[in-house]
């Protein structure tokens, strides 16, 4: 491998050693605002989403990053520099003679496919859970209205409604 080709190597190994940094993070993250959520602490689940968020502007920054160093890395290698794949490219790494880089690309690529997954996972899992009590809060909401709103004794036309106990909500008991 050149000097040039080590280069470029190198900043994508780095780069996406970073990048499996700030994705552990964003799980461990994403984990506690499953907590947040089963324990309805509002306050500190703005807190924690303010924080999620600037650390996907970070991993955003970094794949951008990332995309750069791979085209550059798959010309050297010859690989597809169109839509560079870590894959594509340890097999280019490990047929050239390079067998530890393309060994470290595989490893890398595994790790943040596990890790990305794992995250979506449980993404999707903190959304159930925000939907579950935006459902609930909704249903919460409706009651209060109802309840506030009054029963209207007589329909539109001034015709008198009937009206049984049950619905009506004004008996304290059905023997009185």
């Amino acid at each position: 491998m050149d000097a040039t080709q080590e280069r470029s190597y190198l900043k994508l190994v780095n780069n996406l050693e970073e990048m499996v940094q700030h994705y552990r993070t964003l799980l461990n993250v994403v984990r506690k605002e499953k907590e947040l959520l089963i324990k309805a602490d509002i306050e500190k689940l703005n807190a924690h989403n303010h924080a999620k968020e600037n650390l996907l502007y970070k991993v955003r920054g970094l794949d951008t990053t990332r995309e750069r160093y791979a085209k550059e890395f798959a010309q050297l290698v010859g690989a597809d520099v169109a839509a560079p794949r870590l894959i594509e490219m340890a097999k280019k790494c490990s047929i050239s003679g390079n067998v530890e880089q393309g060994e470290k690309l595989r490893n890398i690529h595994s790790t943040l496919e596990i890790i990305i997954k794992r995250v979506s996972e449980l993404n999707k899992e903190n959304e159930d859970y925000a939907q579950s009590a935006l459902k609930v809060l909704n249903g919460a909401m409706d009651n209060i209205k109802d309840t506030l709103g009054g029963k209207k004794t007589y329909a539109r036309q001034g015709k008198m409604s009937t009206a049984t106990p049950e619905g009506s909500g004004n008996f304290v008991r059905k023997e009185a």
